[in-house]
Formats: structure tokens, C-alpha cells, sequence
């Protein structure tokens, strides 16, 4: 009787903490009309917002390009549209701004965003296409009074595991900014030679180990084993450096792993031959006394701008250039930790 009388016992639903572990759980940030205090708490910490991209280095870029009501403008990575905002509000209404992305699941999102701002189609043209593209856009605008090129991949996409830009989540191994063409850094390493794959570690990221690392990954899709996740490929990663001294050992594989991200990135999206093309048409697409300014990220970015640049001033196609680079404040690099590796140059063309 007693055994009847027992009620069955129910096991308490395992709590499973209060920040969502998952993109996909939407954290608070993600809804910026109902948890603005909680992006402000995030923003404060040094933190970068998930879903959200904190533009850099703004008041540079605007002192900078000195825009003027009326002027047009280029926007070549429109990302979040922070810095196309704050580029439209100088022109106060009169004037225009172009911008391209590739992306179109963000650039979507961006367009919205700015319209609900009160930025139509007035005075802002989007186009889902590469920034290489500039001369035909100049050719339709008449030319531009001021460019901005800000070289970084969007938060964003960093964050969201289903991109495979960060290697700190699992997610497919994809790092397209198009995810609707090309192909994907998975299928770019199951089809590469060793030496191939080891050039492109040392041309796009200066990585030390390419070799080793080259080695490890062709022999284990030589294997049958194919790379195909963010985790896949970090796990590779900390094996092949398993040598490495104890004290050292974390942070070098974390290193490693963002170079190894970023050779894979910039090769499967062309982001050194588009950007060489972007250097070469940019004269063409300034109007005399024009302004440009680019964001970099890399050495490799850099030194490419950076020749383009001094080539253009000896040529007598630029008035000025940036001989140093302008960098961030160390109270931006403190409010966003992804601004520190930011590297700004300009250029004015001749009247």
C-alpha cells in the first residue's frame, strides 16, 4: 500500500544558466529595442555586442574625409553601416552615398537598418556586389568627393558559428563573406597540394609552422578524413603543435588558429587580388582633391595599401598620403578589443 501511495518523482529541470551558450538561443543583444541596457553593459566591458558590429576609429575617418552637404560618397564595405551612418548624417540629407557588400544575409539586415534610421534610397544606392567594382559605380556616380574601404570582416559574421570564421565555436568550416558562391574553405582543402596549402599559410598570415601545419592536414584528407569543421581543424591545429613547451603552448595554438583562419579566409574570398584591384581603380574614381580612406587589418593589407599609395603620390596621381599609419585610441582599443590590430591610411588626389 505504502509503494501506491508514493507519488513518482520528478526529476528538476537542470538550469542551464543564464547567458544562452548558443547563437541561435538569441542572446539579449541581439535584441537592441527591448535589452539596451544590457548592450551598453557589454559595450562597457570591452565587449563587442553578438549580432552586432562596433565600428572603428569614426571620429578619424569623418575629421579625415572632411564630408560637405551635397558631396558623394563610397562606402566599399558596408558591413553593420555604422560608419555609412555617421557618413550620411554629415551630408544632412543632401548628397549621396554608394556602398557595396557581398554578403547578402547582412547587407539585407544593414538596408533595413539604415531606412528605419531615415536613409532611403534618396541618398543611399546599396549593391550586393565587390568593392572591387568601384570604377563602373564612379562611372554612374560621376565620380566620388570621398571613399572609405574598411578591409575588416564584420562582428557579425565572427560570431555566428554557421559563417566558420571563428574557430572558438564549432560550426562548418566555410569563411565565405558569400555564402552563395565560390567555395568554401572545406572544399578548398580537400582539393590543395602540401605546398600549396603551406604558401598560403606563409603568404596570407606569416604563420611559422606552415609547414608542419600543411603536412598534418593534407595527410589527414589523404587519410579519407575530411576537414570540414571549425573544430576539425583547431583540433589538427593543437596536435601537430603538441611539441611545444607547456608554458607556451595555449598561446601559440591560439595564434596559430586565427592565422590559419585567416590564410584560409582571404584565400577562398580573393581578398588580396579584389583588394589590388580596388588600389589600381581608386584614382580613376576620386574626383580632384578627392579624399580616400582605408582600414586594415593585417600586414598583408597594409603593405599593399601602403605601395599603392606611395606609388600614386610619386606618380603625381595623389597630393598627399598617409605616411604613418593612423592607429585607434587606446580608450577605443579598451572600449573594442577587435580595434587594437587597426591601421588607417589616406590619400588625397590631385587637383
Amino acid at each position: 500500500m505504502a509503494e501506491e501511495n508514493q507519488t513518482t518523482h520528478k526529476r528538476r529541470v537542470r538550469y542551464s544558466g543564464k547567458y544562452p551558450k548558443k547563437f541561435e538561443e538569441k542572446y539579449k543583444e541581439l535584441q537592441p529595442e527591448k535589452y539596451k541596457d544590457t548592450i551598453e553593459h557589454v559595450i562597457k566591458k570591452g565587449n563587442t555586442p553578438a549580432g552586432m558590429h562596433i565600428s572603428i576609429m569614426v571620429n578619424e575617418i569623418l575629421d579625415f574625409l572632411k564630408i560637405q552637404p551635397g558631396e558623394t560618397g563610397f562606402d566599399a564595405t558596408l558591413g553593420y553601416g555604422g560608419h555609412t551612418k555617421a557618413m550620411l548624417q554629415c551630408l544632412n540629407g543632401q548628397g549621396h552615398i554608394y556602398a557595396t557588400d557581398v554578403d547578402p544575409e547582412e547587407s539585407a539586415r544593414t538596408r533595413k537598418r539604415l531606412e528605419e534610421a531615415g536613409f532611403g534610397e534618396d541618398i543611399l544606392t546599396i549593391r550586393l556586389q565587390n568593392f572591387c567594382t568601384i570604377d563602373e559605380i564612379a562611372k554612374e556616380a560621376g565620380g566620388f568627393d570621398f571613399i572609405l574601404a574598411d578591409l575588416g570582416v564584420s562582428s557579425m559574421q565572427i560570431d555566428n558559428p554557421k559563417r566558420g570564421f571563428s574557430f572558438k565555436v564549432d560550426g562548418p568550416l566555410d569563411l565565405r563573406l558569400n555564402q552563395e558562391a565560390g567555395i568554401s574553405a572545406a572544399e578548398r582543402l580537400a582539393a590543395i597540394t602540401k605546398d600549396e596549402l603551406a604558401g598560403m599559410l606563409y603568404e596570407n598570415s606569416d604563420e611559422p609552422y606552415c609547414e608542419e601545419l600543411a603536412k598534418a592536414i593534407t595527410d589527414e584528407i589523404r587519410k579519407g578524413n575530411r576537414i570540414d569543421t571549425t573544430t576539425k581543424l583547431r583540433n589538427i591545429i593543437e596536435k601537430t603543435l603538441d611539441f611545444l613547451p607547456e608554458k607556451e603552448k595555449k598561446d601559440t595554438i591560439k595564434k596559430t588558429c586565427q592565422r590559419t583562419f585567416q590564410a584560409l579566409r582571404i584565400d577562398v574570398n580573393r581578398e588580396f587580388e579584389v583588394l589590388y584591384e580596388f588600389m589600381e581603380k581608386l584614382p580613376d574614381a576620386l574626383k580632384p582633391g578627392g579624399r580616400a580612406a582605408i582600414l586594415t587589418f593585417h600586414s598583408g593589407e597594409d603593405k599593399l595599401v601602403k605601395k599603392a599609395l606611395k606609388e600614386g603620390y610619386r606618380a603625381g596621381i595623389y597630393a598627399d598620403y598617409a605616411k604613418d599609419v593612423i592607429r585607434p585610441s587606446a580608450q577605443e582599443c579598451a572600449q573594442n578589443g577587435r580595434a587594437r590590430s587597426t591601421k588607417m591610411r589616406w590619400a588625397i588626389k590631385a587637383e
